[in-house]
C-alpha cells in the first residue's frame, strides 16, 4: 500500500513539474511575443517587413506575437538583429519587474528600466537631455 502510494505521489510531483514546465514557457513565451511586437511597431515596420529583414517566416512572426510558437535563442537572435537591438536590451525589456501589491509600474521605474545596461556616457547623455527638457518646463 505504501508503494503503491509513494509511486502515485511521484506520479503526481512528475505531472506536476511539467505542468509548471508548460505554464512558465507559455509566460515567457507572451513576454517574447510582447518584446518582438513593441520593437517592431517601435521601429514601424509590419510582420512582413520584419521577416524579410530576419529572412524567416512570414506567419512565424504573427505566432510569436501570439505566443503560439516557441522561439529558440539562435531565431530570437536574428529578430533581435532585424529589429537592431541587442539580446541584453531586449530581455531587459521583457524582464518582469517586481510589483508592490497590484501597483503599476510608474513612469520613473519605466526610464529606469530602459536605462539599464546603458553605457555610463550614454546615461550621461540622456540625463543631459532630461535636464534640457525640464528647464522648459
Amino acid at each position: 500500500m505504501i508503494n503503491k502510494s509513494l509511486k502515485s505521489l511521484g506520479q503526481f510531483y512528475d505531472l506536476t513539474y511539467v505542468w509548471l514546465r508548460v505554464i512558465t514557457v507559455s509566460i515567457v513565451m507572451k513576454k517574447v511575443g510582447e518584446g518582438i511586437r513593441h520593437y517592431r511597431k517601435e521601429r514601424g515596420l509590419s510582420q512582413e517587413e520584419l521577416a524579410h529583414l530576419a529572412r524567416i517566416n512570414e506567419s512565424y512572426i504573427g505566432k510569436l506575437e501570439r505566443a503560439e510558437k516557441v522561439c529558440s535563442i539562435e531565431m530570437l537572435s536574428k529578430l533581435t538583429d532585424a529589429l537592431e537591438v541587442s539580446l541584453s536590451e531586449f530581455f531587459r525589456y521583457i524582464e518582469p519587474t517586481s510589483r508592490e501589491g497590484n501597483q503599476e509600474i510608474t513612469t520613473l521605474e519605466l526610464i529606469v528600466n530602459r536605462l539599464r545596461g546603458c553605457s555610463v556616457s550614454e546615461q550621461k547623455k540622456v540625463l543631459k537631455m532630461i535636464d534640457v527638457l525640464l528647464e522648459g518646463i
